[in-house]
């Protein structure tokens, strides 16, 4: 009987030492994911594209202002510094000089942080709740500030990011002239 009991304890420390072998396996493992998200995430925070701090109401206001003086349309971008598609749309258009050239002398820009920091909740709900297509979203308004359009981004996608052409084809249909019913022929 005693050397059962022996045995028992024997293959009880033997179990004990498997689960000891696998939770430092999990606790080493954990650690090394942990350093990646860590990581990720320091590079993710080194991108500042959108301001968290920036008053996204009078950055509007101001854009709305000038594209009505200037007949233009605003185009609205919502996302954040979290959002890997936003910065893929933001390095996309910057690294296109027609596709930036375009934007810029067609529309007003204005970039509006959707984020844990700031979600401007109440520039959201002017904007019609653009978040519900995803991020980042765009919005389309014109000299009186009115929404025209807001676009999911995902239809202006094509393989793993957007598209230069698809972006550029929706651009034309918000400009000012394409939506201004003086331009249209009787």
């Amino acid at each position: 009987m005693k050397l059962g009991i022996f045995a028992y304890f024997y293959l009880k420390l033997q179990d004990m030492k498997t689960y000891s072998i696998i939770l430092c396996a999990f606790l080493a493992i954990s650690g090394s994911v942990y350093g990646q998200d860590k990581a990720v995430q320091q590079k993710k925070e080194a991108v500042h594209i959108y301001d968290p701090k920036a008053n996204a109401d009078a950055d509007l206001n101001a854009a709305i202002k000038k594209a009505k003086a200037e007949k233009k349309n605003v185009f609205v971008q919502v996302g954040g510094n979290w959002c890997v598609w936003c910065i893929a749309f933001h390095n996309m258009v910057n690294a296109n000089p027609e596709l930036k050239g375009y934007l810029d002398s067609h529309f007003e820009k204005v970039l509006v942080n959707y984020s844990p920091e700031n979600k401007n909740e109440a520039v959201m709900a002017r904007l019609k709740y653009p978040g519900r297509f995803g991020f980042p979203v765009f919005v389309i308004l014109n000299g009186e500030g009115e929404v025209l359009h807001i676009e999911n981004s995902a239809y202006l996608e094509e393989g793993k990011g957007h598209s230069v052409k698809k972006v550029t084809d929706f651009l034309k249909n918000w400009t000012y002239a394409a939506v201004d019913p003086a331009t249209y022929k009787k």
